[in-house]
């Protein structure tokens, strides 16, 4: 049986340190040293108006999608923050992400973390 291969972060967190120190952290690094070969990142709920806000948050995400890490974002919560078109401007795919997460879930080649 072979090991997963893909790596999912969920963020979900509206804290900028735990983006900073955690999530950004080890989704860039998961890339970049290729300890994964592929890297996703969904922004979830109130990292979505952080993100939106915060051009620090939003210059760590140009790294990633530079790296390669592929960058989403669930469009219900973006939509009722005001901020899909914030984020999609950032090159983030909005778009509905419930069955996205739950094909994620079902797949035995993912690992999934939420912060």
């Amino acid at each position: 049986m072979s090991q997963p291969n893909k790596l999912v972060v969920i963020w979900t967190n509206g804290d900028r340190e735990v983006a900073i120190r955690m999530a950004f952290m080890y989704t860039l690094n998961s890339k970049l040293k290729e300890w994964w070969n592929e890297v996703f990142l969904v922004v979830w709920g109130p990292s979505a108006k952080l993100l939106a806000e915060d051009t620090a948050l939003q210059e760590y995400i140009v790294k990633m999608k530079t790296a390669g890490v592929e960058l989403l974002a669930c469009k219900a919560c973006a939509d009722s923050y005001g901020v899909s078109e914030v984020l999609g401007t950032m090159g983030i795919n909005v778009k509905y992400t419930g069955q996205v997460l739950t094909d994620f879930l079902k797949d035995e080649d993912t690992r999934v973390i939420t912060v």
